[in-house]
């Protein structure tokens, strides 16, 4: 399927563009090769490829998730400037 003059004439009328003969001489050569292209892929024979959800191999670069007893809350606590009722105490900000 060729794109004709005047389907980009179309085109760009709908799109609300102003464009020159230059333009629209190119933009039809541009839109056929394009389509050409897409036709060309569309006849590949993809029947034995897995469909794939990323164009290379990624891996999982986190650690194991391993529990491990936490900071004593005391200690915490304790080495903060100010606390009040078992939570540390900060200035309003507003």
């Amino acid at each position: 399927m060729a794109i004709t003059r005047k389907d980009v004439e179309y085109i760009a009328n709908l799109s609300r563009l102003t464009i020159s003969d230059v333009e629209i001489e190119e933009y039809t050569k541009q839109l056929s090769e394009i389509l050409e292209h897409v036709n060309r892929l569309q006849k590949i024979n993809t029947d034995n490829i897995e469909p794939m959800s990323y164009a290379v191999e990624i891996k999982n670069i986190y650690r194991d998730d391993i529990n491990e007893p936490s900071i004593d809350r005391k200690k915490v606590l304790d080495a903060a400037p100010i606390t009040e009722k078992n939570c540390f105490k900060v200035p309003k900000i507003i």
